[in-house]
């Protein structure tokens, strides 16, 4: 059963629940993660998410999140999500955005609250997505999404909305 790392307004530790219990009509704070893969030609991988999702089902997102187990280190957490949701082998993680942290209800009442590093990997392969996990995916120049993100927020996740202007001002994407 996967697990939730429950955090304090500080982002300290201070407890956990089972994945299935934590995201409701009033989320606790809790430890995730996202993941941006750029190709070696500096192109994005958004992803679709599944429809079976229980939060934003069906829009577009970066290339994948997930929760770190209790006590995973932030980096292997990654490369599990990676091989899982989208079968890629995620070797090089850097950490871009390590105060990230949002709040978003979506349209069904659900609620996300998550301290939420945010990471960049590198990879020349395309992916074999989980089909739970990702409904589409594609490889997209970052100006072209920043444009269709400014243009059409609703369609993407609340995350990557706020996550890609502020990668963009780093030079990350």
């Amino acid at each position: 059963m996967q697990q939730v790392t429950l955090l304090a307004e500080d982002g300290t530790a201070v407890g956990v629940l089972p994945k299935h219990e934590v995201h409701t009509f009033d989320t606790p704070l809790h430890l995730a993660f996202s993941c941006y893969v750029l190709d070696p030609s500096g192109r994005v991988l958004v992803t679709r998410r599944a429809l079976t999702k229980r939060t934003w089902p069906g829009v577009w997102t970066n290339s994948f999140c997930g929760h770190p187990q209790p006590g995973e280190d932030m980096a292997d957490a990654v490369r599990r999500h990676g091989l899982h949701e989208l079968g890629l082998r995620v070797d090089q993680v850097r950490l871009v955005l390590p105060d990230y942290r949002y709040r978003a209800v979506d349209a069904s009442g659900i609620v996300e609250n998550e301290i939420c590093p945010v990471h960049v990997a590198v990879l020349d392969h395309d992916p074999v997505a989980n089909p739970q996990e990702v409904s589409e995916w594609a490889w997209v120049d970052p100006g072209a999404l920043a444009e269709a993100v400014a243009l059409a927020p609703f369609a993407f996740s609340p995350w990557i909305v706020e996550q890609l202007p502020r990668l963009r001002s780093l030079g990350e994407v």
